[in-house]
């Protein structure tokens, strides 16, 4: 069983220090949900586990090990998606799956992410044409073509209906039961069983109590 924990995590982004003393732990099979109001360090908190920011202070670790040993072999076990759905609106639903298949040297069906993910009817269709949440839907359907163990999901119920919901439970379920690790950034309830919440404001800092410049 892998374990991705956190130990005195800090942040300074634009000179603000968002969080301090921050830590958590998720292990194989589980899923954390980051709570708080908007610019409480949310989002910021996903892209410093994705390795895309460097933590102010404390340490990342995977399995007891520093990610910083080896960050392309950390980058390698996770799936980050962020508020961008990042479609390239030449590329069809179909191909843009390919693409990411390819891209993270994976064999998992194509057509098995896009039935997953309800976009049967779009398979042919270019991004250009994409509606807000089938464009979202495909951005979860590339979580279902990769081999990562670790999905961190910003908002990923942004533009979904409930039907489209229902599916990012499912498929968030099944990663799970297969070993996987989730963490998602939320504003509201996804209905995921067992999940642990972090609320991120309990490690706000009162700018009150930082000395003087």
């Amino acid at each position: 069983m892998a374990t991705f924990s956190g130990t005195d995590i800090s942040c300074i982004r634009g000179g603000r220090l968002v969080f301090d003393g921050l830590g958590f732990s998720v292990s194989s099979g589980g899923a954390m949900l980051l709570t708080g109001p908007n610019g409480s360090g949310k989002s910021t908190l996903l892209r410093l586990m994705a390795g895309l920011i460097p933590p102010t202070g404390g340490d990342l670790c995977w399995d007891g090990v520093s990610v910083d040993e080896d960050p392309e072999d950390h980058r390698a076990r996770l799936h980050y998606l962020a508020h961008a759905e990042a479609v390239k609106p030449p590329l069809t639903v179909a191909e843009d799956l390919a693409f990411w298949q390819a891209l993270n040297g994976s064999d998992k069906p194509v057509a098995a992410a896009v039935d997953a993910m309800g976009l049967e009817t779009q398979s042919a269709l270019p991004g250009r044409y994409l509606s807000a949440g089938q464009r979202r839907r495909l951005a979860l359907a590339r979580l279902l073509v990769s081999e990562a163990d670790l999905w961190l999901l910003d908002e990923p119920s942004v533009g979904l209906d409930t039907a489209s919901l229902a599916k990012l439970r499912k498929a968030v379920s099944d990663h799970r039961a297969k070993g996987g690790m989730v963490v998602a950034a939320t504003h509201v309830d996804l209905g995921l069983d067992g999940a642990e919440t972090l609320s991120i404001d309990q490690f706000a800092v009162d700018p009150a109590l930082l000395p003087a410049m």
